[in-house]
C-alpha cells in the first residue's frame, strides 16, 4: 500500500500498532475486507455526456474487461446520443484504445471489439434532465462516473455518496466555497463507508509522478524551498467544436440564458470556475501533493487581455498569477494563462530543493496511460483487489486552493485559508430550469469586487 492509498484516518502508526494488537484489529483495517468487493461484472452509469465523459468510459472500459455501461445521463438529448454513438464508432474507439491494446499486447480490433460490446445503455437507461442524475444513480449501477461541468460537482457527489455508490468523480470537485465544503462533507463520509472515490486527477496515479514524488518525499532533492506551476495554454472554447448544435460560434437565439450558459460552459464563472479552478487544478494539485497539505495563504493578480468583451467569451479571466505561502513558508508560484492559439504554452510543474530539483516526473519510469491507469485502480479497489483508493478529500482541498486564488485576484486582497473555508460565496442558480433566466455578471475588478 503506497503513501497516497492510506486515508488521513489511517496513519502508518495506527496501522502498525493495529497490526501487533491482534487478527480481529488488522482484520478491521484491511480496507480491501471491509469494503467488500461488489460483483465481478461493475455496472457503470454515466453523468455528463461531453467529451470529457464519453472519453472516461473509453478510458474505463479499456481498462477493465469486466464494467460494462448500463446508463448515461446529460442535460441535453443531443449530447447524450452523441456520446453514445462515439462509443460505437470504430473510429472513435481506435484512437481511445490503441495505445492501451499495445500496452497490453493485445490486438486493437480485439479491445475495440469489447469495449463496444460492453456499451449497453438500453433506452429505458438514457436519462434527460437537470435531476437525471438521480435516476443513474437509482438504476442498479455500482459506480458513477461524474464528468458533467464542475458547477454541478457537489450536488451530485452528495447524492452518489448517500445512495453509496462508488465514484469517478472528474475535477474540480465546485466552483465556489459553500459548494466545495458541501462536497468535502461528503468526502468524510465516504471515507467513512469505505466507498473508492477516484478522481479526474490523473498525474496522481501517473507512474512518472508517483515514483518521482515518493522519492522527493524521501530527500531525493533536500529540503523543499519553493515550488512552481503553470498552466500557460491556448483558450476551452465550447463554442467553436466540430459538434457544435447552434450557429457556428455564436448563440442559437431559441436559447435561454440557461441553456446558453451550460452549452458554453467554460465561459462563465458559476459553472466552470474561471482558468484556474478548471484547468490550473491540476498543477496546483501536484504541488499540493508534493508539500502534504494546502497553502495557508494566497495574493494573485489577473484579468483579461485579450478575450474579446463578447457575449460568447463570459465572465472568466484569461490569466492569473498566484503567490501561495505554505505552513512552513515555502512559496507557491502559479501562473495561469490564456493565449491565442500558436502562442507560448508550458503545462508543468517545478520543485527546487536544497539538492537539487524536479519537474516531479524525472525520477520515474513511463507506465500506461494514466487516463486509464487510475479506471484500473479504481476498479481494483472497488473489488478489493487492490489498494483502497479515495481521493475526495485530497482533491476537494486543491479545489479549494483554487478558488482562494481566483478570490484573491478578482477581489485584489490576501486571502487566507481560514477566509476562504468561511466564505459564504454561493454562486449556483437557486433554480435549475431550462428556460431561467440568468445573466451574467461583469468581469471581476480588484477594489470593486467584494469578497464574502
Amino acid at each position: 500500500m503506497t503513501k497516497q492509498s492510506i486515508p488521513d484516518s489511517v496513519s502508518r502508526r495506527s496501522f502498525l500498532r493495529a497490526s501487533t494488537a491482534g487478527a480481529s484489529a488488522f482484520t478491521i483495517l484491511r480496507l480491501e475486507l471491509v469494503r467488500g468487493a461488489g460483483a465481478e461484472r461493475l455496472r457503470a452509469g454515466l453523468v455528463g455526456c461531453g467529451g470529457r465523459g464519453t472519453q472516461a468510459v473509453a478510458n474505463l472500459l479499456s481498462g477493465d474487461p469486466n464494467v460494462e455501461l448500463i446508463a448515461a445521463a446529460d442535460i441535453f438529448e443531443d449530447r447524450l446520443n452523441t456520446c453514445l454513438t462515439q462509443l460505437h464508432d470504430p473510429k472513435y474507439l481506435q484512437s481511445n484504445t490503441q495505445r492501451v491494446a499495445k500496452f497490453a499486447g493485445k490486438p486493437v480490433e480485439e479491445m475495440m471489439d469489447s469495449v463496444n460490446k460492453r456499451v449497453r445503455v438500453d433506452a429505458e437507461h438514457r436519462f434527460i434532465g437537470f435531476d437525471a442524475y438521480k435516476k443513474v444513480i437509482a438504476s442498479g449501477v455500482d459506480v458513477v462516473l461524474l464528468c458533467a461541468p464542475p458547477g454541478y460537482r457537489p450536488a451530485h457527489f452528495e447524492a452518489c455518496i448517500e445512495a453509496k455508490k462508488h465514484v469517478f468523480a472528474e475535477k474540480p470537485f465546485g466552483t465556489d466555497p459553500v459548494g466545495c465544503r458541501r462536497f468535502m462533507a461528503a468526502a468524510r463520509k465516504s471515507e467513512e463507508l469505505k466507498l473508492t472515490v477516484m478522481t479526474g486527477a490523473q498525474r496522481r496515479f501517473q507512474k512518472e509522478y508517483v515514483e518521482t514524488i515518493s522519492k522527493i518525499k524521501d530527500g531525493a532533492i533536500g529540503d523543499v524551498v519553493a515550488t512552481y506551476a503553470n498552466w500557460i495554454g491556448t483558450p476551452v472554447l465550447q463554442f467553436n467544436g466540430a459538434s457544435w448544435p447552434g450557429p457556428r460560434g455564436q448563440r442559437d437565439p431559441k436559447w435561454p440564458d440557461m441553456v446558453w450558459q451550460n452549452r458554453n460552459w467554460y465561459s462563465f464563472v458559476w459553472v466552470c470556475g474561471d482558468q484556474v479552478v478548471e484547468q490550473h487544478l491540476h498543477n496546483i494539485d501536484v504541488i499540493n501533493w508534493v508539500m502534504g497539505t494546502h497553502p495557508v495563504r494566497a495574493v494573485a493578480s489577473g484579468g483579461v487581455a485579450w478575450r474579446p468583451k463578447e457575449e460568447p467569451y463570459g465572465n472568466i479571466y484569461d490569466h492569473l498569477v498566484t503567490d501561495f505561502v505554505y505552513a512552513n513558508g515555502v512559496h507557491m508560484t502559479s501562473h495561469c494563462r490564456q493565449f491565442p492559439s500558436g502562442s507560448y504554452q508550458d503545462v508543468s510543474e517545478l520543485v527546487v530543493g536544497t539538492k537539487g530539483r524536479s519537474n516531479c516526473r524525472n525520477l520515474g519510469t513511463a507506465g500506461l496511460d494514466p487516463y486509464v491507469q487510475e479506471h484500473i485502480d479504481m476498479c481494483k479497489s472497488i473489488r478489493g483487489d487492490g489498494p483502497y483508493v479515495n481521493q475526495a478529500m485530497a482533491v476537494a482541498e486543491s479545489t479549494m486552493t483554487c478558488i482562494m486564488a481566483r478570490e484573491a485576484g478578482y477581489s485584489g486582497r490576501e486571502i487566507t485559508w481560514d477566509m476562504i473555508m468561511a466564505s459564504q460565496l454561493d454562486l449556483q442558480p437557486k433554480a435549475l430550469e431550462y428556460d431561467l433566466k440568468l445573466e451574467t455578471p461583469p468581469l471581476p475588478v480588484p477594489g470593486q469586487y467584494k469578497f464574502v
